[in-house]
Parts: C-alpha cells; sequence; structure tokens
C-alpha cells in the first residue's frame, strides 16, 4: 500500500477564521461559546452555542453565488481554500488524479428550515430553485471541485459526529490503493438553527448553562451536563509520500493509522465497545506505537467522556500507560460533523509546534475520568504520534493516527 502524508490544513470555528489563529486561541484556552445569535433563542430552553461570527462568504464565493449554497458549505470552501494554498499544489498537477473527500453529519439544515417554513407559509411554488442543490451534503464536495479543478474521486461521508474522520480515513484508503495521488478533505457544519438546537435540546443532550456560556462545555468534570453545538470546518490535503517528497512539499505528518467500527447497540447512546474496537483497529494497523497525546472525542457528556477514557485505558493496559488526552470542545464546541477534520488539523498542527491544546473548564474530578486531561493550560511536548478519536450517533465510530516526519 502507497504511503499517504498531509501537505496542507485550514480551518474555521467560533474562535478563529483560519488555522493559525484558530489554533493559538485553542491553545491559549479561548472560549467562542456564547448566546446564539443566529437566530432569536429566547424561547429555548438551550441558548447557547459556538457561532462563527463575522464571516463574509463573499470572501470565497462571488457574492452573486453565495445564495446558491448553505453555510456549510461556504464554511468548508474556507477552510478547503486555505488548505489548498498551504499545500501549494504545482500548476502542472494532474487534476483528474486529485480528488475530494467531503464530510458534513446534517449538511444544509438552514436550508431545510428555511424552505419548510417557506412551504407552509406561502406555498410551495416558492420554493427557492437552489435549494436542494444547496442543501445536499455531497454538494460540499461538488463547490469545493469546482472551486480547485479537482476531476478525481469525488466522495462524501455523512456519518454523524464521525463524518470528519471518516472523510480522511476515505481520502487515505483512495491513495493508498492508486485511486487518487492527492485527495482534498473537507467537512463542515453550519446547524445552528431553531430546529437544530431544538431537536438536540428535545434529546436532552445539550448543556443548558445558559448564564455561563464560557463554562457551558466542560470535558470530563464531574459536572458536565451535556454538549454545546459548535459549527465551522476543516480541511487537509493529503498526497501520495513519494510523490509529496519528490515536489519538496511541506510535510505535516503521515497517516499510519485509522480504525472504523460500528456500536450495533443503541442510536444514540454510545457504547464502550464500539470505541474501543476503533481505537484498537488503527493502533493495530499504526503498529502500535507510544502514543504522545490523544485527541479526544471528549463531548462533556456524562456517557462518552467516561466510556472514552475507559477505551484508552482498555487498549494500552492501564492508566500508568496512557499518555496526555485533551479534548478541544470546551474551546469550540461540537462542531458535529466537522469536529474529526477540524480536530485532526489541530493534532498535525500540535505536533508540529510541540504543543497539546487543554481542555478547559475542568474544574471537579470525575472517578470515572482518571486520565492526564491537560486541565492546567496548554503543554509543551515532543509529540511524534498523535491520535484523533470521533465517535457518533447511530453507532459509528472512526479514529485517525499521525506521525511526525
Amino acid at each position: 500500500m502507497r504511503r499517504v502524508v498531509v501537505t496542507g490544513l485550514g480551518m474555521i470555528n467560533s474562535v478563529g477564521h483560519d488555522k493559525e489563529s484558530s489554533f493559538k486561541a485553542i491553545c491559549d484556552g479561548e472560549c467562542g461559546i456564547d448566546t446564539i445569535t443566529i437566530f432569536d433563542p429566547e424561547n429555548f430552553s438551550v441558548k447557547i452555542a459556538g457561532e462563527v461570527k463575522d464571516f463574509d462568504p463573499a470572501t470565497v464565493m462571488h457574492p452573486k453565488e453565495v445564495k446558491k449554497a448553505d453555510r456549510f458549505i461556504h464554511l468548508g470552501l474556507k477552510a478547503a481554500q486555505e488548505a489548498m494554498q498551504d499545500a501549494a499544489i504545482p500548476e502542472d498537477t494532474d487534476m483528474d488524479r486529485f480528488g475530494v473527500c467531503a464530510g458534513s453529519g446534517i449538511g444544509g439544515l438552514p436550508s431545510i428550515e428555511k424552505n419548510s417554513v417557506i412551504l407552509s407559509t406561502k406555498g410551495p411554488r416558492r420554493i427557492s430553485p437552489f435549494f436542494i442543490p444547496g442543501a445536499l451534503v455531497n454538494m460540499l464536495g461538488g463547490f469545493v471541485s469546482i472551486a480547485h479543478g479537482t476531476k478525481g474521486p469525488n466522495l462524501s461521508s455523512v456519518t454523524a459526529c464521525a463524518a470528519g474522520t471518516h472523510a480522511v480515513s476515505d481520502a487515505v484508503k483512495t491513495i493508498m490503493c492508486n485511486g487518487a495521488d492527492k485527495m482534498l478533505v473537507v467537512s463542515a457544519e453550519s446547524a445552528i438553527t431553531g430546529v437544530g438546537v431544538g431537536g438536540f435540546a428535545a434529546m436532552k443532550a445539550l448543556s443548558t448553562r445558559n448564564d455561563d456560556p464560557k463554562h457551558s462545555s466542560r470535558p470530563f468534570d464531574a459536572d458536565r451536563d451535556g454538549f454545546v453545538m459548535g459549527e465551522g470546518a476543516g480541511a487537509l490535503v493529503l498526497e501520495e509520500y513519494e510523490a509529496a517528497v519528490a515536489r519538496g512539499a511541506k510535510i505535516y505528518g503521515e497517516v499510519i493509522g485509522f480504525g472504523e467500527s460500528g456500536d450495533a447497540s443503541h442510536i444514540t447512546t454510545p457504547s464502550l465497545d464500539g470505541p474501543a474496537r476503533a481505537m484498537k483497529a488503527a493502533y493495530k494497523m499504526a503498529g502500535e506505537p507510544k502514543l504522545d497525546y490523544v485527541n479526544a472525542h471528549g463531548t462533556s457528556t456524562p456517557v462518552n467522556d467516561k466510556n472514552e477514557t475507559l477505551a484508552l485505558k482498555g487498549l494500552l493496559g492501564g492508566k500508568e500507560n496512557c499518555p496526555p488526552m485533551s479534548s478541544i470542545k470546551g474551546q469550540i464546541g461540537h462542531c458535529l460533523g466537522a469536529s474529526g477534520s477540524i480536530e485532526a488539523v489541530t493534532c498535525l498542527m500540535a505536533m508540529r509546534d510541540g504543543i497539546i491544546p487543554p481542555t478547559i473548564n475542568f474544574e471537579t474530578p470525575d472517578e470515572n475520568c482518571d486520565l492526564d486531561y491537560v486541565t492546567e493550560g496548554a503543554r509543551k511536548a515532543d509529540l511524534n504520534v498523535v491520535m484523533s478519536n470521533s465517535f457518533g450517533f447511530g453507532g459509528t465510530n472512526g479514529v485517525l493516527i499521525f506521525k511526525k516526519i
């Protein structure tokens, strides 16, 4: 199988519009969670989220084209644009061998909500002709491929909160099997709408700390009461190793392992067994290396954080063998289908800079969460191998392992 490396990165989230400002804010422990402004949350039980503020989609699309695409596509185009610029792809690249793998958990929920209201109040003739092509999940890959002229495989992952991670692993498989030489991975989510927040709140999945947004998402803390919705996008350019070296590309790291599994247990409550098997598969594929850091799924929900802790201890043979593990969802919220790629970008930048992002808002220890969660602030460390976890509704799990070259 061919080796696969990462040569370009991009991201946008509630603490930054690009990878450098976002990563610095995450490491500084800044929090982008606040009272919702995208819609009026007055009558909602949950009034907080991690919004991307002051973003102008006209910076990535012609102003006349903006209305043709949902906000998640706008955010994805921004991250993809940054990743492609970062990778410095040569002009003579064979674009027939350059593909796209996109991901989103929900896709164009704002467009679905808006046009559903139009249907019920104004009738079917008033529905926008851009509604369907602007809301479909795979249209993220469609818009991105058009923007960058990529004519290789155009794939999409729609696996809830594991979509971003699965998009990376699907792209890796494509290159490994010689289906393409380069792949642009992008996952994006923008589901902070009335129906989105209302739906998750109805499940009792969200934190209700409306009076204290900055401390609402608290991974691994004993007083955690649910996740906080975020939005954003992450993007990575993947290339076959030999070709990347030959063109003198900047290499952030190599993908040495990935693992996927299904819980076959419950549609929303995560199991311990499913994530553990995904972690084991990735770890075995990577050759069972010494892990220097684990970027946790770490949602700030009672069940996930406990199970993820137990799964890592089970994988490595006990607490004493576990490396530092942290979650960045206290800073940016849970970006659902975009979280996997955003966190993969974060892992690669952590390796580049030799720094572990902190878990913020950890105040009260939980006897079921007893690992080193880097709660005292960002930590300098020599990072050579890192793991990133993503687990989604429906019992779908994805894990990635990166190695510094």
